[in-house]
């Protein structure tokens, strides 16, 4: 029996699974998805107080829609013989979806690096959450004023004093100018410290040293610099780009036999962009990707990754969010309003459960179903 292996239950690999199962029908193929977790984790959500709640289990995703689930980490692909290592046991395929996400990019000789926290991971927020749990008016420095920096900082501002920490000049460098004044604005009305310009250069027992030689309270140091793409990629091409990815077509093939989806793939978003390491493209990515590894298994006609409208909400904590649309991030909502948008679309990124024809409904929407708010009138709503 032909046999479709996903690498990694993120949104990517979810998705992909689904993906396959959505082209497979009634067809005699096996598809089996690899990853170590019995958990989709709800990886944006992490910042939240309450990170624990932000998974959901696979097998209500997986075993109704015929999907198997083996619990393994893969070490190992070979591309030549057409299998993987999982937890030492070979697994052969005939397509391979690459979806095993990214990682935090850890400092390289920071003294005190064992002491930093991070929530890249559950179990890394979670870490964080019990550290801090019976701490009041703590002390958090956060180093990276990026977008997962700022949810983190603006989040942990209500538990205490937060100094954002970054070797920018500028708050948000990679979101542009676009929504700066309403990061600042918020960051004001929260009391979050900034030192910019400035990095951490070593994390102590109760406190961390700065660039410019100044010592500073820190009951936990938060580090959320740099993202990179799983290292198995490494195992597909000696082409990367600058985040570790995978090069793809459009149809998000990298290899005859495997395709790559979600924050492993290198995809085209237009003639200027290549999509973000975000769920709103990794869960298209990955419905399109598994498709396409089945699909292309049973001789039918493959689909073309055609991404929707780019958008972002980024959550500023009791400051509310700020919503923006378009690479130039022009700022549709903000403050309350903004929070809105960004409690819909973390409700909206919840798969469906326990109902195969709802899951293979979900698989079959393709365009970006998040929900842009507010929209202009001309254009017309995504695809449902």
């Amino acid at each position: 029996m032909a046999h479709v292996v996903i690498i990694g239950g993120g949104f990517a690999g979810v998705w992909s699974a689904a993906g396959a199962a959505l082209a497979r029908a009634g067809a005699d193929l096996r598809i089996t998805l690899i990853a170590p977790s019995e958990h989709l984790v709800l990886r944006p959500r992490l910042y939240e107080a309450k990170p624990d709640l932000a998974t959901v289990p696979l097998d209500p995703i997986l075993a109704p829609i015929g999907v198997e689930h083996l619990r393994a980490s893969v070490s190992t692909i070979d591309t030549d013989r057409r299998v993987v290592v999982a937890d030492g046991e070979e697994i052969g395929y005939d397509r391979l979806v690459l979806a095993a996400g990214s990682e935090l990019v850890r400092p390289l000789g920071l003294p005190g690096a064992e002491r930093l926290f991070d929530i890249d991971t559950l179990d890394g927020a979670l870490r964080l959450t019990d550290h801090l749990r019976d701490r009041e008016d703590c002390c958090v420095v956060v180093v990276g004023a990026g977008f997962v920096g700022l949810e983190a900082a603006t989040e942990l501002a209500g538990r205490g004093r937060v100094l954002l920490v970054d070797q920018s000049s500028v708050v948000g460098e990679q979101l542009g100018p676009g929504p700066r004044a309403e990061i600042e604005a918020a960051l004001d009305a929260l009391g979050v410290e900034r030192r910019l310009a400035t990095t951490v250069t070593e994390v102590g027992d109760g406190y961390a040293v700065l660039s410019d030689g100044a010592r500073v309270d820190a009951d936990a140091v938060v580090w959320s610099v740099g993202m990179r793409a799983s290292a198995l990629t490494r195992q597909i091409s000696d082409e990367l780009d600058h985040l570790g990815r995978v090069p793809v077509d459009h149809w998000l093939r990298a290899l005859p036999e495997v395709f790559a989806a979600g924050d492993t793939a290198a995809a085209a978003f237009d003639a200027e962009h290549t999509v973000m390491q975000a769920c709103q493209h990794a869960t298209p990515m990955g419905k399109v990707a598994g498709y396409n590894a089945a699909a292309d298994l049973l001789r039918m006609p493959l689909r073309e990754f055609t991404p929707g409208p780019y958008v972002t909400c980024l959550d500023l904590g009791g400051a509310g969010a700020v919503f923006t649309r378009g690479w130039d991030r022009k700022v549709m909502a903000s403050g309350a309003e903004g929070k809105e948008v960004k409690k819909r679309i973390n409700h909206h990124i919840h798969p469906p459960v326990d109902d195969a024809e709802q899951i293979l409904a979900a698989a079959d929407r393709v365009h970006i179903e998040l929900p842009f708010f507010p929209r202009p009138e001309d254009e017309p709503a995504p695809a449902a």
